[in-house]
């Protein structure tokens, strides 16, 4: 190729002064004044109308705005695990770089094979072959401009003329840009990326320590006779022929002991699971038992309902009734329940099952005993510790706590066993020599105290129930004093030394602990057998008795002292509810004084608040799923708005109470927390102003 001719300095400024002056625009370039005064308009300032009109001083005020690298989206509360502290420390180190825009893609090298491909497919293999040429071109022309002795004005001149000879060869070849298909982006959105700056920490690795040993056949040999020689001497020692049945019983219980250990290891972590299992399996019923509120007693004031929520029922508990049911003093998610029969031929065994609210699957424990279960209380200091009483007369302890299937103590016909069966037991502040005691109360009449000592269980009876006047004649004419039926009792919230006492006859007698031979008041307040007595829970003269002759009654204890009544006078109660069929149990609710519920045979439940209605139920609600089912026990939680009830298929129902059932004297605003003093005056005197107007009235009211 002939080298490139290079025209004189005039010419060259000749075609720059063309190109300047020409027809097109597009190669304009920036010249003297004179000839940008020619193109450029002047400059208009358009001014917003809204636009704030600031003095100088104004104007030349600066304002300072800093800028930081810090991300203020980023956490500054880290934590992570330290192996040198062994805990979880904070961080103070935050990673602040903040990506805007990431592309993954591909580089090629232009020498490899792959790449030679991408060439002959998009058809630049000529392009490429030609560049070398004319780069030598280039610089041959280059060399002849700086021969002739041409400056910096001369290689500008040689540019020119390069640029204007390439175009043509540019044009004819159509040198297309070569771009990386997998990594292309515009160029006007390239942004600068910030370098990454890396920070590491190094901390002390677990101190590690390494065992090796080695098992050949005679150390396993060794340690077979070491063992057997171990044998041999513990079968050489000399036995006591007394003490054969205490060996067996040690070896039985090693037996048993060895067998649990595998199972007692992973105890406390089967607990664990299987309740996060059942708190998914029972979501919806936690959450109801958490949150809902029934909506519609908002547009109905004398009316409520009761939302079902757990259902606990026990495999071995199935053809048994709820003898009685007690919640746990200390943890309210806990109830005791025990498990025997009311039918004289039908009797067995019973259960004294403990559920809790978080497991409704399997009882958190049970014991299982040779005579049915007829009552059980749970201490209220020690909630650990349970008396029972059973139908065959006899009392007895259990512990939770302790792994023993049986009871701890129990009495016998040696040391004053009851000769009918015990109704219920009731556990009494400690005595003098601060021994656990409690009281029981049975069909044959006694009331007896059962003193816990060291090693036995010591009773005394406290009185003997009689029936003055009735007397059955013996074998020779003789007339023998009666006996009265004990069915239930219950202490004095305030008087511990105050008790009432609930016969099979029908009759209520207010005794006391000081004496032991005749009753301080006699009520004849029912005509069939007194299933249930409680005192209110707030008020020192009010109690509450329910019958089988279907009524749930309400009296008030009379002062001794007042003698305005004549003795032939008939006591009459408060109030009388007419349920329609028998009632097995009546509860006080624990943060009213006014509200009751009870449970009948026919399988309804009842809850009624005397505040808003004196003579009807606020709710009458079937609870017993199948026909025939009959309700026997009822017990509100002391902490949650639920009641639970047994029935006589052995199973527990637990249900909460909607707002109209347990409503609560509402407080200002603003106003200090009240103290417990303050709530239990407010609960005597609402309860005392219902009670000021029926007292002069007739008191008969059927529901």
């Amino acid at each position: 190729m002939p080298p490139k001719q290079v025209k004189s300095k005039t010419a060259a400024s000749l075609d720059r002064k063309r190109s300047k002056r020409g027809d097109g625009d597009d190669l304009t370039e920036m010249g003297d004044g004179t000839e940008q005064d020619d193109w450029m308009q002047a400059k208009t300032l358009v001014k917003p109308e809204d636009q704030l009109e600031l003095s100088e001083a104004e104007l030349k005020e600066e304002f300072t705005r800093i800028l930081t690298a810090n991300n203020p989206h980023a956490p500054q509360n880290i934590v992570r695990y330290s192996f040198k502290e062994r805990q979880y420390k904070q961080t103070s180190s935050v990673d602040q770089l903040a990506v805007h825009f990431a592309l993954d893609g591909n580089l090629l090298h232009k020498d490899s094979e792959e790449a030679r491909k991408q060439f002959n497919r998009t058809g630049l293999a000529e392009t490429k072959e030609a560049e070398p040429a004319e780069g030598a071109a280039e610089a041959a022309a280059a060399e002849e401009g700086a021969e002739e002795g041409a400056a910096e004005e001369g290689k500008e001149e040689g540019g020119d003329e390069e640029a204007a000879t390439a175009e043509p060869t540019k044009a004819a070849g159509k040198e297309k840009k070569l771009t990386n298909q997998f990594n292309f982006s515009e160029r006007a959105s390239q942004t600068y990326n910030n370098p990454f700056r890396d920070r590491g920490t190094v901390t002390e690795p677990p101190p590690r320590a390494s065992f090796s040993s080695n098992v050949t056949q005679w150390e396993i040999y060794d340690a077979y006779q070491e063992d057997f020689e171990k044998q041999e001497k513990s079968k050489e020692k000399k036995v006591i022929p007394g003490r054969k049945e205490e060996e067996k019983s040690k070896k039985k219980f090693q037996i048993s002991e060895t067998s649990s250990d595998d199972i007692t290891r992973v105890e406390t972590a089967a607990k664990i699971v299987e309740r996060m299992v059942n708190q998914n399996t029972y979501d919806d019923i936690a959450q109801d038992f958490r949150y809902w509120e029934d909506v519609s007693d908002e547009f109905r004031d004398s009316e409520g309902t009761l939302l079902p929520l757990w259902k606990f029922s026990f495999e071995k508990a199935k053809k048994l009734a709820i003898t009685s049911v007690c919640w746990s003093p200390k943890y309210c998610d806990l109830v005791a329940v025990s498990c025997g029969s009311y039918d004289f031929m039908k009797q067995g065994s019973g259960l004294i099952i403990l559920w809790t609210m978080k497991n409704p699957s399997f009882p958190e424990c049970f014991f299982e005993t040779d005579s049915g279960v007829m009552c059980l209380d749970v201490h209220p200091q020690h909630p650990h510790w349970i008396c029972a009483g059973f139908y065959d007369g006899s009392v007895a302890i259990f512990s939770a706590v302790d792994k023993r299937e049986g009871a701890i103590h129990r009495c016998t016909a040696k040391n004053g066993k009851h000769t009918d069966p015990v109704w219920q037991v009731r556990w009494q502040k400690d005595d003098a020599d601060n021994n656990m005691n409690f009281y029981s109360i049975s069909s044959d009449g006694r009331i007896c105290l059962w003193t816990i000592l060291k090693n036995e269980m010591v009773y005394q009876d406290v009185i003997r129930l009689s029936l003055p006047d009735v007397s059955a004649e013996g074998p020779d004419g003789i007339k023998v004093a009666t006996t009265g039926c004990g069915t239930a009792f219950d202490f004095h919230k305030q008087k511990d030394y105050l008790f009432l006492v609930g016969t099979e006859e029908g009759k209520v007698h207010i005794c006391s602990k000081a004496y032991t031979s005749h009753f301080i008041d006699t009520i004849d307040a029912h005509n069939m057998a007194v299933y249930k007595v409680c005192w209110n829970r707030f008020h020192p003269k009010i109690f509450i008795t329910c019958s089988a002759d279907w009524t749930v009654k309400i009296w008030e204890m009379k002062d001794t002292m007042d003698k305005s009544e004549s003795v032939d006078e008939t006591r009459k109660p408060l109030f009388s509810f007419d349920l329609n069929n028998s009632v097995g149990d009546v509860a006080w609710a624990p943060y009213s004084s006014t509200v009751f519920a009870a449970v009948t045979s026919d399988g309804k439940a009842f809850v009624y608040d005397l505040n808003a209605n004196k003579y009807e139920p606020l709710c009458e609600q079937m609870v017993a799923q199948k026909k025939k089912t009959k309700l026997t026990h009822v017990e509100f939680n002391p902490t949650y708005p639920i009641v639970v009830i047994g029935d006589d298929r052995g199973n527990v129902t637990s249900l909460k109470l909607s707002p109209n059932l347990r409503k609560m004297k509402a407080e200002k605003k603003g106003a200090p927390p009240v103290d417990e003093a303050t709530k239990i005056q407010r609960e005597i005197e609402k309860l005392e102003k219902i009670l000021s107007m029926v007292r002069n009235q007739p008191t008969e009211a059927t529901a």
